[in-house]
């Protein structure tokens, strides 16, 4: 009988992977938990990528910067309880509409403020195009944020992959 069972920032397994067919090369594999582990707070490294699409793995522990993004994202907590604090900016796009990927922006933006929704492990959270958000972490965990490919992406192939 096989047993699930699911890691933590704390605690995991590195994990291996066997090849069926094929060779090595066209595989790749990590744990998105010994990434975190290994990363600054809040680096978004790519752990998954379709095209121009990726999945990126953050640290959380403390406040991250503010960012914002001209196409909806979506965060799913893995490890810990992460407040997603929002504001609705005053002044205008805080992104040109051309930009693919996450900005970081320079401070708090001004605008109206939207509150807050709290994530634990395996809750999620869109974080809607225009808004400016910013996660701060009640507990150290670990995000996945599905977004597109941007000059914040951090992509450390040859450091994270088994292959």
């Amino acid at each position: 009988m096989q047993q699930t069972w699911f890691g933590s920032l704390d605690n995991y397994r590195k994990g291996s992977i066997e090849i069926i067919k094929g060779k090595p090369e066209h595989y790749a594999m990590s744990n998105v938990f010994e990434v975190a582990s290994r990363a600054a707070p809040y680096e978004k490294v790519v752990v998954g990528k379709n095209l121009k699409y990726v999945i990126e793995a953050l640290r959380a522990e403390g406040a991250s910067p503010w960012f914002a993004a001209a196409h909806d994202e979506f965060a799913v907590v893995l490890d810990g309880e992460i407040d997603v604090h929002f504001i609705k900016p005053s002044d205008g796009p805080l992104v040109d509409a051309q930009t693919e990927g996450t900005v970081r922006l320079d401070g708090q933006p001004s605008g109206q403020v939207m509150g807050y929704v709290r994530l634990r492990r395996g809750h999620q959270a869109l974080l809607p195009a225009g808004a400016a958000y910013r996660f701060e972490a009640v507990t150290k965990g670990v995000v996945l944020v599905q977004t597109i490919l941007g000059r914040n992406s951090v992509e450390k192939w040859a450091d994270i992959c088994i292959q």
